[in-house]
């Protein structure tokens, strides 16, 4: 097991004491997995970016993809919900999508609903009966009906894994919290641009917003 009670501590819980037990009910419980998408495991043409982010890709190849899927598999036995939640534009233009989307620079982004780079990647194929949310926005709360469905299913724990740490899925956590639901963030099922990056906001957003554990703890939370 790992030390997450104690992990991932920023400044503000550096003295806090470790975390309490999780105890999480299937039947109340959703794995939400975010963006992980076929534009993202694309290689770039310039060998300088490619060079940039070949890091990034072999952190999503070798750790988090796989880890999603044997997450999805444990999850599906346990009888919890599995979410799919992910970035497209429902106009072919992106007038639909946030300012956030619209900017000049990475998070600059025209994906289509219906285009080949936009859809899940193969590995993560969802299940017919699985919800999956498409939103324009970086929380997969704000930007979605996703608020709704949750409570509509009486879901009060998400466990959340995807991309990017800091920022689609820190937005979404923040966002799980202000609305009080319990998040539990898998960080060997998330990934950043960087790994200081995602080390970083895993530290912003622990024992606040939600709690920062490894793929190994979840079983032992069903118990």
């Amino acid at each position: 097991m790992s030390d997450w009670k104690t992990a991932y501590r920023s400044f503000y819980y550096a003295t806090a004491g470790p975390a309490e037990d999780i105890r999480l009910q299937p039947q109340r419980t959703a794995l939400l997995v975010i963006d992980i998408q076929n534009t993202y495991m694309e290689v770039d043409a310039d060998p300088v970016e490619a060079e940039r982010w070949a890091p990034f890709r072999e952190r999503m190849n070798s750790t988090v993809i796989p880890n999603i899927a044997k997450m999805i598999d444990l999850c599906r036995k346990q009888g919890v919900e599995v979410i799919f939640a992910r970035i497209a534009c429902l106009k072919s233009d992106g007038r639909d999508r946030s300012l956030s989307q619209k900017k000049p620079g990475f998070n600059y982004l025209l994906l289509p609903k219906d285009r080949a780079d936009s859809q899940l990647v193969p590995e993560l194929t969802p299940h017919a009966d699985d919800i999956v949310v498409i939103k324009t926005t970086d929380s997969a709360l704000t930007g979605t009906n996703l608020r709704l469905v949750l409570r509509n299913m009486e879901i009060s724990d998400v466990i959340v894994a995807g991309i990017f740490t800091d920022q689609c899925i820190s937005s979404t956590v923040r966002s799980l919290a202000d609305e009080s639901f319990g998040v539990v963030v898998v960080e060997d099922c998330c990934a950043a641009a960087t790994d200081e990056l995602h080390q970083n906001e895993l530290k912003s957003i622990n024992m606040i917003y939600c709690h920062v554990v490894q793929s190994e703890d979840i079983p032992d939370f069903f118990k």
